[in-house]
């Protein structure tokens, strides 16, 4: 007989195990299929990795920098090194430690776990191919898809795991290369570019749209921009790149025109597509965009009944945190507890280069082009307390509001922030956004003293016309 479960879920990364540890707390039982190990792109060659590395660039970083708080360091030359084998295994051990417990729990939480392919085969029927050609048929009462995504790469670049490397490849790194371009200056292209630059490495930065992290404010873009280019980086906008020639030692990328860029590596990142074409969805009445996204209503479900999909397969923000409330919907959804919608517009951001970046909601750019006539407020991070001591002052905080017809800050539609440890301050700003408060309730708050959260508060005081300092 095949295995019956109330759930089916295919694929162990964020919003599939997230989704089957939510069954389990609503007493359904659930199965999830998983080719690799659960956790995902996010535990294994995503989120966990990066930030581990980029711990080891703050970490080099702040070593490099502690004469200046009169501390002596270095290698008896006064040079401060980098073993990165050690910070693969120790990066490794952060990860399989996670994961053993990600494991731990799932089986603790009864959720039956099985190795192979899954692929639909109808509503309610998966089909299980493992390594050794055996096949397993699990019958569930709904199905949730969640296989992720993985890296895109762009014509002229394949990815030969040594010269050209997608993110997975950057993050198994066994040695560091005098130079490398990064092809891609969005979230995780930054994020690469400043680890790198951080641990010695000359980088070019390059990227085809007319700045680096598109979508964020123009603001803390800037501030990302010019700190970029005090470290060394060579950050170009604006341009395209037109293949590469590998030589002795590296290669010479071609851009558009007659201008080259010669580097030992090249990192490529341009975002990930989804990974749809392994779930067997031809004919299953699931329908998938041009893009290869599975199509999803405002709940998760497909064009299939019985069938919900989360995560990288979808269409929204490629978030780990995304797809664990998407995970959480589409389990409500098969509850019949009629969930309300992921509010893409309002999920929060963290980008984890130096300078951090994190915000939430609408930019004052995309509030004025939404139609809303806003206010905005800024507070630079040089002139608080706690980012002198820490050493770390280049930065702000800006908050945008809508504007009443009394002229006054009303609404707060987002909040941004770029500088010292802004993705562990971002919480106020989601609470403010998602909870539509005013500026008058943001001022009335009191922030502790000496913290970095005051340029938060400060940016709301100067919003109600009353700041202390602006």
């Amino acid at each position: 007989m095949n295995e019956q479960f109330d759930v089916v879920v295919i694929g162990g990364g964020p919003g599939g195990y997230a989704a089957a540890l939510y069954a389990t707390a609503a007493d359904l039982s659930v199965a999830v299929v998983e080719r690799d190990r659960v956790g995902g792109t996010c535990l294994h060659r995503g989120c966990i990795p990066a930030k581990e590395l980029l711990e080891t660039a703050s970490v080099f970083r702040t070593v490099a920098g502690a004469g200046a708080f009169g501390v002596g360091v270095g290698d008896g030359a006064g040079k401060t090194t980098i073993d990165l084998a050690t910070s693969m295994r120790r990066k490794q051990q952060v990860v399989d430690g996670l994961w053993k417990g990600l494991e731990g729990l799932l089986k603790r939480r009864q959720v039956h776990l099985y190795s192979g392919t899954g692929t639909l085969a109808g509503s309610g029927r998966v089909l299980v191919h493992d390594d050794a050609g055996e096949e397993v048929e699990l019958d569930g009462a709904a199905v949730i898809l969640a296989s992720g995504s993985l890296p895109r790469t762009i014509p002229g670049f394949e990815i030969d795991e040594s010269l050209v490397l997608s993110s997975d490849e950057f993050l198994t790194m066994q040695d560091l290369p005098v130079s490398a371009a990064v092809i891609g200056g969005g979230a995780i292209g930054c994020e690469f570019a400043s680890l790198l630059a951080d641990l010695g490495v000359q980088v070019t930065l390059l990227e085809s749209l007319p700045k680096i992290l598109p979508g964020c404010d123009e603001a803390v873009a800037e501030v990302v921009r010019r700190s970029f280019t005090k470290r060394g980086i060579d950050v170009r906008t604006g341009v395209k790149v037109a293949g590469h020639t590998p030589g002795e030692g590296g290669t010479t990328i071609a851009l558009d025109g007659d201008e080259t860029v010669w580097v030992e590596r090249v990192v490529v990142s341009v975002g990930r597509r989804p990974l749809s074409e392994s779930l067997g969805l031809d004919d299953t009445g699931v329908e998938v965009d041009e893009r290869g996204f599975v199509k999803v209503d405002q709940t998760c479900r497909t064009t299939l009944d019985g069938v919900w999909a989360v995560g990288d397969l979808v269409a929204t923000p490629q978030l780990a945190h995304v797809g664990f409330a998407e995970g959480i919907t589409a389990v409500k959804d098969i509850l019949g507890e009629h969930p309300l919608p992921v509010e893409y517009d309002k999920v929060p951001w963290c980008i984890y280069c130096h300078p951090e970046v994190a915000f939430v909601g609408h930019s004052e750019e995309s509030a004025r082009q939404a139609g809303h006539d806003v206010v905005t407020s800024t507070t630079h991070f040089r002139g608080n307390g706690r980012a002198l001591i820490v050493g770390e002052a280049d930065g702000l905080v800006k908050v945008v509001a809508e504007r009443r017809p009394d002229g006054t800050a009303g609404r707060v539609l987002g909040v941004h922030m770029v500088g010292p440890w802004v993705t562990e301050q971002l919480g106020q700003g989601y609470l403010a956004v998602n909870w539509e408060a005013t500026a008058e309730d943001l001022a009335a708050l009191v922030q502790p003293h000496p913290t970095l959260s005051e340029s938060f508060g400060e940016a709301a005081m100067a919003l109600t016309g009353r700041g202390l300092h602006g």
